[in-house]
């Protein structure tokens, strides 16, 4: 398999990109049922803004093809990406491999106590345009930091609500 999500493409996305953003939040509940919500890939579009989520192959687990569409207006992205690790309560690994956003990605659950979860979602983007991708990372950079900061935030109060998973 060497077209789009094949092993060879595959292998190439799950290189870590030049891009980097990390997003953190404390979930009032236990990693089980965080590390749940995480993997209730479908329910991710209650929390991730104008995003539709859905498993487009296998269970949502390790080998899973996901598919998340953001539209705004007119604009639309889609984001391919296979989960390569799901290390239950801790750990999912995906690899991001559309033509656009390409690179690995984590979330990662740990226990602070009974009832408290911190979630780390951790990205490695392939910049597209080669140096002006580089170049215009600094100024995209916040933005995607606030985006992935304010999804988890609105995760976090779902959670705790008991409105996920």
């Amino acid at each position: 398999m060497t077209g789009p999500g094949g092993a060879d493409d595959l292998r190439a996305a799950a290189q870590p990109g030049a891009g980097e953003v990390t997003a953190t939040v404390i979930v009032d509940a236990p990693a089980e049922r965080v590390f749940a919500a995480l993997l209730a890939w479908e329910r991710q579009s209650d929390w991730i803004p104008f995003t539709r989520v859905r498993v487009v192959e296998g269970d949502g687990r390790e080998g899973s093809r996901i598919e998340a569409v953001t539209a705004v207006g007119r604009a639309t992205l889609r984001d391919e990406m296979r989960v390569v690790r799901v290390d239950e309560p801790y750990e999912i690994g995906v690899v991001h491999y559309g033509q656009l956003l390409r690179g690995p990605g984590v979330l990662r659950c740990t226990q602070l106590g009974r009832a408290r979860t911190q979630v780390v979602w951790h990205e490695w983007f392939h910049l597209p345009g080669g140096r002006a991708g580089r170049l215009a990372w600094p100024v995209l950079w916040p933005g995607s930091k606030l985006g992935l900061t304010q999804a988890l935030k609105r995760f976090a109060r779902l959670v705790e609500q008991g409105r996920l998973p």
